[in-house]
Order: structure tokens, then C-alpha cells, then sequence
């Protein structure tokens, strides 16, 4: 069958790894993909959001399923585009429809959906730019830290941690007052601060049965020892230690089974991925977040551990018959570490030339920000490219996927050298 996959950053080149490798897969098309996806399929120049362009393309090219990588197409609803459509209603399409889509398009939504579930998670309000004043006040009552997030889609910047009453009213001001994220901000979740270990936890849905993939850890800060700037992610290893048998168990039966009953109560069609942010407060799990796909670059060291046909289980979600599908999991550990361009999450070089992607020794590369020009692989974006490897020990995986690293050359390249390293303590 041929395959359309939207998207362009890591997340998309582990798919594109995974999934070329397929029996099931004849063509697989990437849009609109980077400098290392062309290795794996054949990139086509589509906007993610064009729904009208993706609609020809996959009329013309024999499209049998469309896999959607990031979140703004699927918040702005191209998987009801297609159901709506009589040419396009029978083309899956794997995320969730625009109501689903809303458990990482709205903060303020998907709070009240764990709430009307009894899925643990952190205590908060919302507010609107009318209620500020409100607002304001009730922060004067509100332990520190307090953690403000804006409604909406941000690009991952859109959380905020204060440990002052002064800086949580500035910042307050600033979202809901002055705009300060846009329309992401019109809305403001307040939120109890959780002090504990976070993870991810992935799941892969048909709507009625589901399959627990791999978990992770990300390291959100751009310094060494978790310290700067927040930023989309500088790495991530996978499986995490703590998550035991005991405490995925807990995870199963109190987030996991309530989410999927849950949208199944609510008549809320979902197809696809949910990326469960965990905190792990004492050994209990609460929830941060919902998306509404895989993470990056968590999907970077987890698809790696999938032994099983990628493709398999996604055709299973498009016919519904995902409890039959088969899903191995490998026991070795991946560790993920992230390449990004000088300056990033600030202003960050562009176009230079990257060099050495050929003297890497024992890991996978799977490029994000990058592009081809004139056969010339080039950097684009803030996070560049991803260095994983898969060993059979934490340690092994680390140091290899560093060295690896290393081995990879272009103006300004900064990455971490301690992933993982606190989980090694």
C-alpha cells in the first residue's frame, strides 16, 4: 500500500525508518520531510495544513493511509477533511478527529476531561483576559511554585514555572493582558505545581482496544544538568528504570483505562496516538499533559525498541482490529541525543553545512531540522538532528549515542553530554 506521511522533524524520520521497512509498504511519501527521510521514501513538497493540496496528492498517488506527525493538522481537523469528503472518507487516517484533537489543542479542555474521568492530576483554574483580575488574586492564595500554561498551541513554549507571587501575576499579565502567546494565550490554566519524576507514556488506539508502546524520558532544559532555557527537547532514553511493573500497573488502571473508557463514554471518536505526560509523585502517577501524537524526540528512542511491524499495528487502528496485531518489544535501551544550532531556543543559526553524518559508528541518525540544497545536507531548523543508539545496557547506550554525536560537525552544534546520566546514579 502507499503511505502518506506528514511532518518533517525526527518523530517523522523514525516513522519513515520503521515503516519503509514494512511488508506492507509499496511507496511510502514524506511531506514535506528533511534531508534524511528522502533515504527511506520519496519527499513531496506539501504544506501539512493544505488540506486541498494533500486531498490531490493522495487521489493522485493511490494513497491508502495517511499518517499524521505533528498536532496542528489533526487540532485543525484533517481527519474529519477526509471523513467529509466522498472521495477520501475510506483513506484512513491515523490521529484523532478535531474533537479529540482538542486534548493537547486545549489545556483548559483536557483538565476538564480528567476531571470528569477521575484521572489524577495537579489542581487548577482557568482563566480568560476577563477574569484577570481574578485571576490575580486567587495567585495571591495559590502555593509556589505555580505553574501557568497558555490554553492553546504554543510550540512547546507556552508553560511557565514561577516561584514568585511577582513573577506569576507579571507573567499572568502578560498571556492573558498583553497576548503574550497569541490566541494560545486567551485562556490561562493555573495549575498546582507537582514536584516528582516525569515520563512518557505512549499509547496507540483503534477507538475500542489499545497497545502500551515503549515509555521514555525527555530532557526538556538546554543545559547540562537540567538547567536554561526549556526548549522542545535534548534528548531522551527509553525504557526509565522507575517505571516498574508496579507503577505501569498503576498507570494502566488509573490513567490508561479511564482515558480510553473515557472517550468512549464522551462519544469521542479517537484513531491514533496519546502521549501521556506523566509526574511520578511518590511512586503514584499523575498527569501534565495529553497529546495528541507521538513526542520528539521520545519517538526517536522508541520506535527503535518496536521489533514488530510499525505498519501493522497502524492498519490495525484503521480497521479497528488492534487487539490482534502483535507488538514486541525489544528489552535492549535506546538513548537519544539531540543535536541543535547555535543559539536555539533563542535565535539560532541557519543554513550551515553539516559534515561527518557518514563517520557515525553505532547508532541510527534521524534528521529534524535539516534540508538538502544542491546535495549539500544543511541545518534549518532549531533541533537539527537526533543520534540514537540501541544497547544492550543504559550506559552502553549513552556513551555510544555521545560519542556518535560527536562525530557530526557544523557551525555552532551544541548538544548535551549528560542524557541519562541521572538516571545511571
Amino acid at each position: 500500500m502507499n503511505i502518506l506521511l506528514l511532518g518533517s522533524g525526527g518523530r517523522e524520520s523514525a516513522f519513515a525508518w520503521k515503516i519503509s521497512q514494512s511488508q506492507h509498504c509499496s511507496q511510502l511519501f514524506i511531506a514535506p520531510g528533511n534531508a534524511g527521510t528522502g533515504s527511506f521514501g520519496k519527499n513531496v513538497h506539501l504544506k501539512i495544513t493544505d488540506f486541498e493540496a494533500i486531498r490531490s496528492f493522495v487521489l493522485k498517488n493511490n494513497v491508502k493511509m495517511v499518517v499524521v506527525g505533528p498536532e496542528e493538522p489533526l487540532v485543525k481537523g484533517i481527519h474529519d477533511y477526509f471523513l467529509a469528503d466522498p472521495q477520501l472518507e475510506t483513506i484512513p487516517v491515523i490521529g484523532p478527529q478535531k474533537e479529540g484533537a482538542q486534548l493537547e489543542g486545549s489545556k483548559d479542555y483536557s483538565k476538564r476531561f480528567m476531571q470528569r474521568h477521575s484521572i489524577p492530576t495537579a489542581q487548577y483554574r482557568s482563566f480568560t483576559k476577563a477574569s484577570l483580575e481574578e485571576g490575580l488574586s486567587y495567585l495571591t492564595t495559590h502555593s509556589l511554585p505555580v505553574v501557568l500554561k497558555a490554553d492553546g498551541l504554543a510550540g512547546g513554549k507556552g508553560v511557565l514555572i514561577c516561584t514568585t507571587l511577582q513573577e506569576a501575576q507579571s507573567e499572568l499579565t502578560a498571556m492573558l493582558g498583553d497576548s503574550k502567546f497569541g490566541e494560545a494565550s486567551s485562556t490561562v490554566v493555573i495549575e498546582q505545581f507537582l514536584e516528582g519524576i516525569e515520563l512518557s507514556v505512549f499509547v496507540l488506539t483503534d477507538g475500542h482496544s489499545y497497545k502500551v508502546l515503549p515509555e521514555a524520558k525527555d530532557y526538556k532544559r538546554v543545559g547540562e544538568g537540567d538547567t536554561g532555557l526549556n526548549t522542545g527537547g535534548m534528548g531522551s532514553v527509553s525504557p526509565v528504570p522507575f517505571a516498574n511493573e508496579d507503577f505501569m500497573t498503576k498507570v494502566q488502571e488509573r490513567v490508561i483505562i479511564p482515558t480510553i473508557e473515557g472517550l468512549k463514554e464522551d462519544n469521542i471518536p479517537y484513531k491514533g496516538f496519546i502521549f501521556i505526560g506523566l509526574m511520578n509523585v511518590e511512586g503514584n502517577p499523575y498527569v501534565i499533559e495529553y497529546n495528541v501524537r507521538m513526542g520528539d524526540p521520545e519517538t526517536e528512542s522508541v520506535i527503535p525498541r518496536i521489533e514488530s511491524d510499525f505498519l501493522d499495528l497502524l492498519i490495525g487502528v484503521a480497521e479497528e482490529n488492534l487487539i490482534e496485531k502483535k507488538l514486541i518489544i525489544s528489552d535492549k535501551v535506546a538513548a537519544t541525543i539531540m543535536l541543535v544550532a547555535g543559539g536555539y531556543p533563542g535565535k539560532y543559526l541557519t543554513g550551515r553545512g553539516i559534515a561527518g553524518i557518514d563517520n557515525v559508528r553505532d547508532s541510527l541518525v534521524f534528521h529534524a531540522g535539516t534540508e538538502l540544497d544542491n546535495g549539500v545536507v544543511k541545518s534549518i531548523g532549531g533541533r537539527v538532528i537526533a543520534i540514537t543508539s540501541l544497547q544492550d545496557n543504559l550506559f552502553d547506550a549513552v556513551q555510544k549515542a555521545t560519542a556518535d554525536a560527536g562525530r557530526i560537525y557544523y557551525d555552532g552544534r551544541y548538544y548535551r553530554h549528560d542524557i541519562g546520566a541521572d538516571l545511571l546514579k
